[in-house]
């Protein structure tokens, strides 16, 4: 397994650990992703894997991942997506895996936060995702209604997970 798929697979791993970790109680609780709640933050998660692990096989999406909604386990629909995922990703992932790497260390990050989990991502993965946001991330998809809010300033010594949130848009001082 590549080195930056075999850190998708642990990033993966880690985010079904915060699904599983979310408390009944805490479903309506708000994130530090607008217009998200836990609940909706969770569906988003699971809606979006399943979308990437159709990609990164080749079939054809057709349902819209931000209409999705998990079932009784979204923790075991994470994994099963994540694992189907995996399992179609070549050495040559390209774009996808960045996407992917920002996407569920951006969100996970979020969840941990609303439900008041340890962050479990290490600096060596936020640090791939974060050359990946880098790399793509365009100044047309950031500001009010976007994908992406304005880059929030951090201080240099940082973790790299929090300049990676900062990156996005998120405020990791504010969060906590």
């Amino acid at each position: 397994m590549p080195a930056d798929v075999a850190t998708l697979s642990t990033v993966l791993d880690k985010t079904t650990t915060l699904i599983t970790g979310v408390a009944p109680e805490q479903r309506g609780l708000p994130t530090p992703c607008p217009d998200l709640d836990v609940a909706a933050l969770t569906d988003h998660l699971v809606g979006w894997l399943r979308m990437f692990a159709d990609r990164a096989a080749g079939v054809e999406h057709q349902a819209d991942p931000n209409q999705y909604r998990s079932g009784a386990d979204p923790a075991a629909e994470f994994a099963a997506a994540g694992r189907r995922a995996l399992a179609a990703l070549g050495a040559e992932a390209g774009p996808l895996l960045g996407v992917m790497l920002i996407e569920y260390i951006g969100h996970g990050w979020d969840l941990a936060v609303a439900t008041g989990q340890p962050v479990p991502f290490t600096d060596a993965e936020a640090q791939v995702a974060l050359d990946a946001a880098r790399g793509m991330l365009q100044p047309g998809y950031r500001g009010p209604g976007k994908t992406f809010g304005y880059e929030v300033e951090v201080s240099a010594d940082a973790p790299t997970v929090a300049k990676l949130v900062a990156f996005i848009g998120r405020d990791p001082v504010a969060a906590r």
